[in-house]
């Protein structure tokens, strides 16, 4: 079935987005995780992802227009499928076999007062009952799932449309589920504590005491409307059959032409097993058996258990060792941010070329540089402040680093934003420093303070956390001296930062003495970023950290 790709909600504020670019076009396949279209908010511009596997058979807004927040702008489904219907309301499905004139009929017939769910698509029966479906919205541009943390109006509380409904755990943040609708609140689809996939029905609101119980049948059960007129009393009939007659229409599902359809994996781990596969029930296309229906597979009755051997009594009995504690394992679940960390950066790693440029820097002027500022600045200037304006003035000067790999071109980015990596105790976040090569130190330093407290309270607003287009990682407060740091996408290149070492060193005049050393690595996407231009950065870095009084000129 064709589904329907809506303008989401990209930032707490925004009412719609602005259309940048189609990074597809009606008659491409398309995949789950592929990016369909860049959209401009009230804060930023972010991705739009459909999560859905097909061709792309409908674009309703062009480059250059606004949406709304839940206008359609796309339509993805199989190739040739009628999508028509779904623009007024209605369920896409594949072009049918003609149906009889009696059927025909029927169809048309006016719907009732109180329509059942079975044959309704959920859209067309909430604008005919007059309610707001309340989907979960894209809260940040890799959010693939959202955790409802606390719902702060319940069912049959009245609420204004910029009232907060929820508040959201995202992969990188926690933020409030706003329905831009007044009314009231008639249902709830997933409790506290639960998580729920984006554009997933979490809540509806409408005129209090509308009856809207056909609506969440058609939610819970969406396949109805394709159910064939016979379904139920075959579903009778088969859930009448006993254990034996189960088995044997397991085997007939799972067999065409005579021909066992199971996964090459499923069957590898069968033989394994030594489990009959035509015993087995396939959950997978067309009762295809797949892995997990081996893992999960339990035989009719168990056999028949050996006598016990009789254990051999030993002539001299040896004291049974006793561990102080047994064997365990603690399994904790994956936060949102774990898992967007996992896949993200994953991606990076396994697709961008990364080649790898180490240089050491000598701190010694730096560090009485950041003692005299400190003296006067209203704010404490950090290292990490001092790096971030000196990445930010040499990027400027060397724009091929501040760059992304864009499949079919490079986009070099005329503006500077440095993304500096915090680690938080669900895994890492990278706040973004704006126009970081305009910013003096001291307001670097304050926009640090303010940044950094959000990250690790979870309060960070997508704004904050999107459009780097170079990265910084800092472990040297943790004693690390050097380390690569994975590139952040879209970034081409990322900076691992490692600490301040004192070492002892000859001096020209055959003495010895010691001097600070600071050692860093840049990792670098090859596709976009060659050794020469990496090379030429950190060499430009290098005289601003060296002389940071260059960074004042």
């Amino acid at each position: 079935m064709a589904e329907v790709i809506r303008m989401p909600l990209l930032s707490d504020t925004m009412t719609e987005g602005k259309i940048l670019k189609w990074n597809k076009q009606v008659g491409d396949k398309v995949k789950g995780d592929d990016v369909l279209a860049d959209v401009e908010t009230d804060k930023a511009t972010m991705e739009v992802v459909g999560y859905a596997d097909g061709t792309l058979l409908y674009i309703g807004v062009p480059e250059g227009k606004a949406a709304q927040i839940n206008e359609i702008i796309a339509i993805v489904g199989k190739e040739g499928e009628d999508y028509k219907s779904l623009l007024d309301g209605g369920s896409a499905a594949p072009a049918p076999a003609p149906a009889p004139a009696a059927a025909t009929e029927t169809a048309a017939a006016p719907a009732p007062s109180a329509p059942a769910a079975s044959g309704v698509d959920a859209d067309a029966l909430a604008q005919q009952l007059g309610v707001t479906v309340i989907r979960m919205p894209l809260l940040s541009d890799t959010m693939t799932e959202g955790k409802i943390i606390a719902w702060n109006k319940k069912v049959g509380d009245a609420v204004k449309a910029d009232e907060s409904l929820a508040d959201v755990e995202t992969d990188k943040a926690t933020m409030e589920v706003i329905p831009y609708v007044d009314g009231t609140i008639l249902y709830t689809g997933v409790e506290a504590g639960n998580a729920a996939k984006v554009n997933e029905v979490i809540a509806v609101i409408g005129k209090a005491g509308t009856d809207i119980s056909a609506l969440v049948s058609a939610f819970k059960n969406p396949g109805a409307a394709a159910a064939p007129a016979s379904a139920p009393a075959a579903t009778t009939t088969t859930a009448a059959v006993s254990a034996p007659a189960a088995v044997a229409s397991t085997t007939a599902s799972s067999t065409e032409n005579g021909r066992l359809k199971a996964s090459p994996l499923a069957k590898k781990i069968a033989a394994e097993k030594g489990i009959d596969l035509h015993a087995v029930q396939g959950s997978g296309d067309g009762g295809r058996i797949i892995k997990a229906d081996i893992d999960n597979y339990k035989p009719a009755a168990a056999a028949a258990s050996a006598p016990a051997a009789k254990a051999a009594t030993p002539s001299a009995p040896v004291i049974a060792f006793t561990p102080g504690a047994g064997e365990g394992f603690v399994d904790t679940p994956n936060s949102n941010m774990r898992k967007t960390i996992a896949r993200r950066l994953g991606e990076s790693m396994f697709t961008a070329p990364h080649f790898y440029l180490k240089m050491e820097l000598n701190m010694d002027n730096a560090m009485a540089a950041r003692a005299q500022m400190n003296a006067i600045s209203p704010v404490k200037i950090s290292f990490q402040d001092m790096m971030i304006k000196a990445c930010a003035m040499a990027l400027r000067k060397h724009p091929a680093v501040n760059s992304s790999w864009m499949g079919e071109f490079i986009r070099t980015y005329n503006h500077i934003h440095i993304g500096s990596a915090v680690a938080v105790d669900q895994g890492l976040i990278v706040p973004v420093f704006k126009f970081a090569d305009q910013k003096s130190l001291s307001q670097i330093a304050s926009e640090a303070n303010g940044l950094y407290d959000k990250a690790r309270t979870g309060k960070l607003q997508p704004q904050e956390f999107t459009g780097n287009t170079f990265t910084i990682s800092n472990l040297g407060m943790m004693d690390i001296e050097d380390f690569t740091a994975i590139i952040n996408p879209p970034d081409s290149c990322i900076l691992a930062v490692g600490r301040i070492k004192e070492i002892v060193i000859k001096k020209a005049d055959g003495s010895f003495g010691t001097t600070n050393v600071m050692k860093v690595t840049l990792s670098c996407d090859h596709r976009s970023v060659d050794g020469a231009v990496g090379s030429s950065f950190l060499q430009t870095l290098k005289k601003y950290i060296e002389n940071p009084v260059t960074m004042l000129v």
